[in-house]
């Protein structure tokens, strides 16, 4: 097992006279790309947070509820305890006077007529039922977080490919080096 002593901080700023130029500029190019990669995660998940967030209020606000009709017998015989609930034909009239029709969730066996809550938005189309706010708050952090991190992935990976630049740029004058004063270390002074 390698010996290795205690770790020091911001060993890259630290002068030694041995760091090259390509040291320094790989030291500036890690502290830009880390900073850069938090910066735009950390904004592009607020955005989208935000943004996700002001649409489902906006969803609360314009979306309401009316009362439909079945337009006939539900299916199933009424037993609510083993069909439960299933989807039937109803009938709706929007607040502009228009009228609607759909599929909705209604117990099973339920007559013709037989009121339902259905959602509706402005047109009178329907739609799910809006979320509410925990749930909005939630759906928010969880869109705007995986928005963020996948935003973040972008400078990180320009980051690597120009850290993989420079790392080959470097071997490329090592190599350059070595094929210069490598075949001098064979000689003897005398």
């Amino acid at each position: 097992m390698a010996f290795r002593g205690p770790k020091v901080w911001l060993w890259r700023w630290r002068r030694n006279p041995l760091k090259r130029r390509a040291d320094r500029v790989e030291a500036w190019v890690l502290l830009g790309v880390w900073t850069l990669t938090v910066v735009v995660g950390v904004l592009a998940g607020t955005t989208v947070s935000r943004c996700v967030e002001d649409a489902l209020a906006r969803e609360r606000v314009e979306w309401r509820p009316l009362v439909a009709r079945l337009a006939g017998k539900a299916p199933g015989n009424g037993d609510v305890s083993r069909a439960g609930h299933v989807w039937a034909e109803a009938r709706w009239t929007a607040a502009d006077g228009s009228s609607h029709s759909g599929q909705v969730r209604a117990l099973a066996g339920s007559a013709a007529g037989t009121p339902v809550t259905v959602w509706t938005d402005r047109e009178g189309r329907q739609v799910p039922r809006p979320v509410t706010e925990a749930e909005a708050r939630v759906r928010a952090v969880l869109t705007g977080g995986l928005a963020g991190l996948l935003t973040a992935v972008v400078p990180l990976t320009g980051g690597r490919t120009i850290r993989r630049r420079l790392e080959r740029r470097r071997v490329d004058q090592w190599d350059a080096e070595w094929s210069r004063f490598g075949p001098l270390w064979g000689r003897t002074t005398g």
